[in-house]
């Protein structure tokens, strides 16, 4: 008979496995079994809380999407500026948490599937209306209402950008070093725009 509250761990257990069995492989050729392995349950239990390894792989990107959903929320709360609404957002995308290898190799793993996968498009368009919409939390009263939608814009592709040269280089990853580049970046249309605070 199965301990109540085991369902809960062990899907979590799933997750964060898939994680780590994409981070390694770099794409989503990865088995159930492999990540039930690594998860130390059987192939069958993993079926049994997910089917098919598609579902899975949505369940894992939903996790990340709900992980980076309540650091950015808990972010933008502590946040008193608009100016600090934007900051907050951009460092929160390169948190310890985020800007893991695994984690950004599993992003990067999600936005190749999306080509292929209608349900990951879904999920990879949650995101960027999420990202763009708490970028334009700060950004429209800092700038006139166009141009902010094209910073908003241009933030998220940098952010993008740097999660795919993160994924081709080894080493340690260097958040301060990313932040600091899309920081440079906004405050640069900020004072192109008139506004320096």
């Amino acid at each position: 008979m199965p301990r109540i509250g085991m369902e809960p761990m062990r899907r979590k257990a799933l997750i964060d496995a898939a994680i780590l069995a994409i981070g390694e492989r770099g794409s989503l050729d990865v088995t159930m079994s492999e990540i039930a392995r690594r998860a130390g349950v059987s192939s069958a239990l993993a079926h049994h809380y997910f089917g098919a390894k598609e579902d899975l792989l949505q369940a894992t990107m939903r996790h990340l999407l709900r992980e980076l959903g309540r650091e950015v929320s808990a972010a933008l709360q502590n946040s008193a500026t608009p100016r600090e609404r934007v900051a907050a957002v951009i460092a929160i995308n390169f948190s310890d948490v985020q800007f893991r290898p695994e984690t950004v190799a599993a992003w990067l793993a999600f936005y190749v599937a999306a080509q292929r996968s209608r349900p990951m498009r879904r999920l990879l368009r949650v995101y960027a209306r999420r990202l763009h919409s708490n970028l334009m939390s700060g950004l429209r009263q800092l700038l006139p209402a166009s141009e902010a939608v094209r910073t908003a814009e241009g933030i998220a592709a940098m952010i993008d950008g740097l999660y795919i040269r993160r994924a081709l280089k080894e080493g340690a990853p260097d958040p301060a070093s990313a932040i600091a580049l899309v920081d440079d970046y906004l405050t640069m249309k900020l004072t192109a725009g008139g506004h320096t605070s």
